[in-house]
């Protein structure tokens, strides 16, 4: 996969939910450009161009960015935070998707700049909908600034 033209960065570090949500955005048409992460490291240096990402052109930036909050090594909030206070990337919009529905994670995400907060659905049925629907509405719908 070319690094340089990935769309959605998807950073998730429980399979089945990593399953779920790609299989939702596929039969959405929307994982031709999707890279898959399993920690917020991992997001970070291909966002920052590091480690094996060294290579990627860090001018070409992901469309959206799905975080989940609870990863190891680097948690999801804190990539939210190192993103938003970037001004070359605040203007990302960031998904959270996460099993949280905890008042502080909430309220944590919406001020550093979440674009969206939303729990995953336990039901797989009501998961593959929310999944589709976020692809539909941040690629689609939504303008970004120019």
């Amino acid at each position: 996969m070319s690094y340089n033209n990935v769309e959605i960065l998807f950073a998730e570090d429980s399979a089945d939910d990593a399953i779920l949500t790609i299989r939702a955005l596929t039969k959405s048409g929307f994982t031709n450009k999707l890279l898959h992460v399993k920690d917020g490291a991992e997001a970070l240096d291909f966002i920052y161009g590091k480690g094996i990402y060294a290579s990627r052109n860090i001018n070409e930036n992901p469309k959206l960015i799905l975080l989940d909050l609870k990863m190891p090594k680097v948690s999801g909030i804190q990539v939210l935070e190192k993103v938003k206070s970037d001004p070359k990337l605040k203007a990302i919009p960031v998904v959270i998707l996460t099993s949280s529905k905890e008042d502080p994670d909430v309220e944590a995400c919406y001020a550093l700049g979440a674009n969206s907060y939303i729990v995953k659905p336990v039901d797989s049925d009501n998961f593959f909908h929310a999944i589709k629907e976020i692809g539909l509405y941040w690629m689609i719908l939504s303008q970004p600034p120019h």
